[in-house]
C-alpha cells in the first residue's frame, strides 16, 4: 500500500467515526519555550488540559514533526528527524475501550494486518498510579491473547508531558510481529517480544490514554476530563504495509536513496551516511519552508547542524561530489502535493542550502586540516588519547566547526587506529561548557521584540521619532510578509530618532519592485489612517489569534498585543501612537545582507 493510500484510509477512517480532519500545524510551536513541533498532540494542549473548549470533541490529523532527541540514531531502520504522525484525538468523550476496538479494526479491516502478529504492551504502575488492568481486559476482549500482553514502566508505557508539566498518561502500544528472518541481532530480552531490540517486533502505534497532569514538583494530579491521544509514525506503518526492512526503502525515502547512489557512483554505498543524508535533507527543507534560516543559536542552530550533518555524510561517500541541491529537488517534488509550502517556498530553500553548502564547504576544509594536524601522532595504542576543552572551543570559534561533528569526526578518527570513543564524561563536560557559552552570548545580545529603550531618552521629540518608528516596524513587517511571503520573520530590530533597522528571515536581494511594494503597501496603511488598540491575554491565545511573534523571545504567561485596524496584530511591549495618520510618510533607505539568510532594511519618516 502506497504512502499516498495509507494517508488517505487513516483520515476517511477516522472521519466516518465522526472525528474532524484538522490540518497539520506548523513545525514551529506556539508555545515559545519548545523549539520544534514534537508530537501530534502539541497543538491540542489546551484542549488536552481542560483549559479551552476544542471545534470538536473527536479529531483527526496527519501532523508534521520534528525532533532531535534520536538523532544519533539516525542512520538505522527507522529514526528520523522529521517525521509525519498520523493522529486520533479524544476530548473527554471516548476513552480506553473505543480506541483499542478502532485502532484493530483500522489495521485489520483497512490495512489487512494479520492479527495473529499484533503484540501491545500496557502500563505497569508507578507511586501512586497502579497496573492499567483495565486496558488488559479490552485488549483480551477483543481477541489479544493475554500471552501477546506485556506490561513495562514509566520509560516504556506512560507518555508525555511535553516539557516538565501537562496532560499525560499510561499508554498502551501496538507492536507488529515481523518474524524471525526480521532479526539483526540476539534478543536483549528473555522472552522476545515487544522492546525487544532484535529488530523481529516494531512499534506501530501508541495508545495514550491521558487522565493525568504532572505538576511542577513532580507528582501527578488526574485531570478533570478524560482525553485520547494516539500516534503512528507514517513512516514506520509504510514499512510493515509496503513489507520492507527499514523506512528508507519505502516511497517516501527510495527516490532519494536512489538518487544518493547514482551522485556517488560507487558500487556500495555506506547505508547509515545514506540513510543520514536523507533524513537530513528532508528535514532542513521543511525547517526553511517554516520560515527557519541556519544560524548560531536556537532553531537556526539546528537546521545548520541537519545541513551540514548531511553535507559530512556526503563527503564520507565521495568527497568530489554535491548532494544536497538535487536531493531537496527531490524532496520538494515527492512532498508538494500534501505540503504546498514547499513548492511556495522552493526558491527559498534551494538557496539557503547552497549558500550553507558553499559556506560550509569552507568550514569542513579549515576543520578537518586543523583535526589532521591534531591526530598525526595519534596511535591506537594510546587508547587515553583525550583533547581539550581548550582544543574544542578553537575547533568551534576559529574553525567554524561544530561541536557536534567534532565529537563524531574525532570519535571515527579514534576508531580507526583502534582507540576508543571520547568518553561520555568527558563529552557531557564539554556539552556543559557549550551550552554555557551559548547561554552568555545570548545574553549578550539584544533580543527583545522592539526594545527601542524608550524609557533612557530624555528629549520629547526623540521619543516622539523613536514611538513614531517603532510602529512603522509593524507595518514593515506585515507588509514584507504580503510581498515575499508568510516564511518571512522578524530577526531583529534597532530603532533611533534618525531612523529604523528591520532585520527579516529571507535569503535573497529585493528587487527594486519588490521594495517599491513594500513602501506603498506602508504608506497606503498610513493613509487609511487605522487605529491603534491594545489587549492583554495569554501567549496562546495571541498566536491562536494570528499574532506575530519574535520566536527568539520568552514572553510571559500574559502579552501585549497591539493591533493596527485589521491590517496588523503582533506580540509587543511598545510603545505605538494611537493612529497610523500620525507617522508620515515611508521610505525605505537601504535593503542588503545581514547575515546568512538575514536581509536588513533601514528606514526613516519623513
Amino acid at each position: 500500500m502506497k504512502v499516498e493510500k495509507i494517508r488517505k484510509v487513516f483520515l476517511d477512517y477516522f472521519q466516518k467515526k465522526g472525528h474532524k480532519i484538522m490540518p497539520s500545524s506548523s513545525l514551529i510551536p506556539a508555545d515559545p519555550s519548545l523549539l520544534f513541533t514534537s508530537a501530534g498532540m502539541q497543538q491540542f494542549i489546551p484542549f488536552l488540559s481542560g483549559e479551552s473548549k476544542p471545534l470538536s470533541n473527536k479529531i483527526c490529523s496527519i501532523q508534521k514533526c520534528f525532533r532531535t532527541s534520536d538523532i544519533d540514531e539516525v542512520g538505522d531502520e527507522f529514526h528520523h528527524t522529521f517525521f509525519q504522525m498520523l493522529g486520533n484525538w479524544s476530548f473527554n468523550s471516548y476513552f480506553k475501550k473505543e480506541a483499542i476496538e478502532m485502532a484493530l479494526d483500522l489495521l485489520i479491516n483497512h490495512y489487512h494486518l494479520d492479527i495473529s502478529r499484533i503484540w501491545v504492551t500496557i502500563f505497569n504502575g508507578t507511586s501512586g498510579i497502579g497496573i492499567d488492568k483495565e486496558a488488559e481486559k479490552i485488549w483480551i476482549e477483543n481477541k489479544i491473547p493475554k500471552e501477546k500482553i506485556s506490561s513495562f514502566g514509566l520509560k516504556d508505557n506512560f507518555w508525555g508531558p511535553v516539557g516538565d508539566k501537562g496532560p499525560c498518561g499510561p499508554c498502551s502500544e501496538i507492536y507488529y510481529d515481523r518474524g524471525e528472518s526480521f532479526k539483526k541481532t540476539k534478543c536483549s530480552l528473555k522472552n522476545c517480544g515487544p522492546n525487544c531490540d532484535c529488530g523481529r517486533f516494531v512499534e506501530i502505534w501508541n495508545l495514550v490514554f491521558m487522565e493525568y497532569n504532572k505538576k511542577g514538583d513532580g507528582s501527578y494530579e488526574k485531570l478533570s476530563v478524560k482525553n485520547i491521544d494516539t500516534g503512528a509514525g507514517l513512516a514506520r506503518l509504510a514499512c510493515i504495509l509496503q513489507d520492507k526492512v527499514s523506512d528508507y526503502e519505502t516511497d517516501l525515502f527510495l527516490p532519494l536513496m536512489i538518487k544518493i547512489k547514482e551522485i556517488a557512483g560507487v558500487d556500495k554505498v555506506n547505508q547509515r551516511y545514506q540513510r543520514i543524508i536523507a533524513d537530513h535533507v528532508r528535514s532542513a527543507c521543511f525547517l526553511i519552508s517554516a520560515g527557519i534560516l541556519p544560524s548560531k543559536e536556537d532553531r537556526g542552530y539546528i537546521l545548520r547542524r541537519v545541513i551540514r550533518r548531511a553535507m559530512r555524510c556526503g563527503r564520507l561517500i565521495n568527497s568530489q561530489k554535491s548532494f544536497l541541491i538535487p536531493l531537496s529537488k527531490i524532496v520538494i517534488d515527492l512532498y508538494s502535493d500534501i505540503y504546498p509550502e514547499l513548492r511556495q517556498n522552493q526558491t527559498n530553500i534551494l538557496t539557503v542550502i547552497r549558500d550553507e553548502e558553499e559556506k560550509f564547504s569552507r568550514t569542513l576544509k579549515r576543520g578537518l586540516e586543523r583535526i589532521d594536524k591534531l591526530f598525526e601522532n595519534y596511535s591506537g595504542e594510546k587508547k587515553d588519547f583525550t583533547l581539550s576543552d581548550k582544543v574544542f572551543f578553537d575547533l568551534y570559534q576559529t574553525f567554524g566547526y561544530p561541536f557536534e561533528l567534532s565529537i563524531e569526526e574525532i570519535n571515527r578518527r579514534r576508531r580507526e587506529n583502534g582507540g576508543d570513543d571520547i568518553p561520555k564524561d568527558a563529552k557531557d563536560h564539554f556539552l556543559k561548557l557549550f551550552k554555557k557559552h551559548q547561554e552568555i552570548s545570548r545574553a549578550g545580545a539584544q533580543k527583545k521584540f522592539g526594545g527601542v529603550g524608550i524609557d533612557s531618552i530624555e528629549d520629547e521629540e526623540s521619543r516622539e521619532k523613536v514611538t513614531k518608528l517603532h510602529t512603522a516596524t509593524h507595518l514593515l513587517h506585515k507588509a514584507l510578509r504580503e510581498v515575499l511571503g508568510n516564511s518571512v520573520h522578524q530577526a531583529g530590530s534597532d530603532i533611533n530618532p534618525e531612523r529604523l533597522r528591520f532585520d527579516f528571515t529571507y535569503s535573497q536581494k529585493l528587487t527594486e519592485e519588490e521594495k517599491s511594494k513594500i513602501e506603498e503597501i506602508v504608506n497606503e496603511k498610513i493613509k487609511q489612517a487605522l487605529p491603534i488598540t491594545m489587549k492583554e491575554m495569554s501567549y496562546n491565545q495571541a498566536i491562536k489569534n494570528g499574532a506575530l511573534a519574535f520566536f527568539r523571545e520568552k514572553y510571559p504567561e500574559i502579552v501585549k498585543v497591539y493591533s493596527i485596524g485589521d491590517f496588523s496584530q503582533e506580540v509587543c511591549a511598545g510603545p505605538h501612537v494611537r493612529n497610523t495618520k500620525e507617522l508620515g510618510e515611508f521610505k525605505i533607505i537601504k535593503e542588503k545582507s545581514s547575515s546568512a539568510g538575514i536581509r536588513r532594511i533601514k528606514a526613516t519618516l519623513y
